[in-house]
């Protein structure tokens, strides 16, 4: 007789064994239909989690409670292949490293719709299930809103809508697929920078297979690709970004950075109050001093984004580090034509301006007129040294042929824009609502 002990590691033994062998055939099952997924697919281990709650993942292992992974498989081998999709784009996407100071319930809602929304698209018989009518509902209410649906911009759509308890419990519920408490884990810095950079790689290479094998037309990854895109896109320091717009001046203010202490010191010893040598009054430093900032106000823009735009990029330009004394902004508000241009020479006057901001126009979205206005105003003086402007907008519209005699930026708002169509001469930002909140 087998001790009752010994027989419960057994049997356990076996349970595992059957859980490996699950996840393996369903990994294998995704390689034959997702082939650029087939480094992320092998990028996860599997370990069993008795105490654990469902399927999870940490970024480098599948965490699976037994009994539950064998009762999904009971229901559906489609349940395991979505599930393992799902912990792998999480894990692509970055969605357990970027939570920031957002409120966990609703990160983890908001990352598990983004996920759902791009497994939805699938068409492919090992991971379709037909959706509910509550759940296209979601769908098409964030689809009013955002151009992809990342996690970021689905968080900040749930937060404006004010849910009930029971609202929130519902919408969670239809997109639970698995656990994210290895998520809020307090890690070692290095193991959580390794992880980041292994998905990174990861992603860039998925993105160039993606592009490579023209899966960039396969209408149901579209989804997939564009929130690649996104999340392998450039992260700006939009300080420094702006300080490309600078130019070189001599101004009155003392040169601390070519003083000579030494010197200083020895002449106050050796003569009591005499320095042999002292400060520059003057020094050249790089400021912005003529600027152009240009507002999409087609009715794409949200008035309450452009605000707090300005008021941002305004702020960063005003830095004792960014400007000179005498600045020169124009602040032109432009759908099809030009709707007002207001001169800003101080922060005073850009208080004033921001108080009583309205947005005008609401039309139609051409890019020319602008560049039209503000070539006209060089010619007639207005501007000493022009080296920028930037153009705030959605990219939706007609854009100048000819490249203009300074720096043009078009900035956008992520998930909110299009730049197929942006000149290659134009420089372009892609902004959070988060970072503009946060300039």
């Amino acid at each position: 007789m087998i001790d009752p002990l010994r027989q419960q590691q057994l049997d356990e033994l076996e349970e595992v064994e059957i859980c490996h062998d699950i996840l393996t055939n369903s990994r294998n099952e995704l390689y034959l239909n997702f082939r650029y997924l087939d480094v992320a697919l092998s990028s996860l281990g599997f370990l069993a989690d008795r105490a654990g709650r469902g399927v999870a993942t940490d970024g480098f292992l599948i965490y699976y409670q037994p009994e539950h992974l064998m009762s999904m498989y009971k229901r559906g081998r489609v349940l395991i292949n979505r599930a393992f999709l799902h912990m792998v784009f999480h894990c692509l996407l970055g969605h357990m490293d970027t939570r920031g100071k957002r409120a966990v319930p609703y990160w983890n809602l908001a990352c598990d719709i983004a996920i759902e929304s791009i497994i939805d698209e699938f068409y492919v018989k090992n991971v379709y299930r037909h959706q509910s009518v509550y759940r296209r509902e979601v769908y098409a209410k964030l689809k009013e809103k955002l151009r992809v649906l990342t996690a970021e911009g689905i968080y900040k759509l749930l937060q404006d809508m004010d849910l009930t308890e029971e609202e929130y419990e519902r919408m969670a519920a239809e997109f639970y697929v698995d656990n994210h408490d290895h998520w809020e884990r307090e890690e070692d810095p290095r193991i959580r920078q390794e992880r980041q950079n292994k998905w990174q790689n990861n992603r860039e290479k998925m993105q160039t297979e993606m592009e490579s094998f023209g899966e960039k037309d396969a209408e149901d990854s579209r989804s997939l690709l564009e929130a690649v895109r996104v999340e392998n896109r450039e992260r700006y320091d939009y300080k420094q970004f702006l300080r490309r717009f600078s130019v070189l001046r001599e101004e009155n203010e003392v040169d601390q950075d070519s003083f000579d202490y030494v010197f200083y010191t020895y002449g106050m010893e050796l003569y009591g109050n005499m320095p042999l040598i002292e400060p520059l009054e003057s020094k050249e430093v790089h400021r912005i001093e003529d600027f152009v900032i240009v507002v999409d106000t087609s009715m794409s823009c949200s008035g309450e984004l452009v605000r707090r735009f300005l008021e941002e990029t305004y702020s960063v330009l005003c830095e004792s580090e960014s400007y000179f004394r005498k600045i020169n902004v124009h602040i032109i508000q432009c759908d099809e034509t030009i709707r007002s241009d207001e001169t800003i020479t101080s922060q005073d006057e850009m208080k004033a301006y921001m108080e009583n901001f309205t947005i005008s126009g609401l039309g139609g979205t051409d890019f020319r007129p602008a560049f039209e206005y503000v070539n006209g105003l060089m010619n007639q003086g207005k501007f000493k040294k022009l080296k920028g402007l930037l153009y705030f907008t959605d990219g939706k519209g007609i854009y100048p042929v000819r490249m203009p005699a300074y720096d043009t930026a078009f900035v956008f708002v992520e998930g909110q824009y299009e730049d197929v169509s942006v000149p290659a001469w134009a420089m372009k930002i892609i902004l959070t609502e988060e970072e503009i909140n946060q300039l």
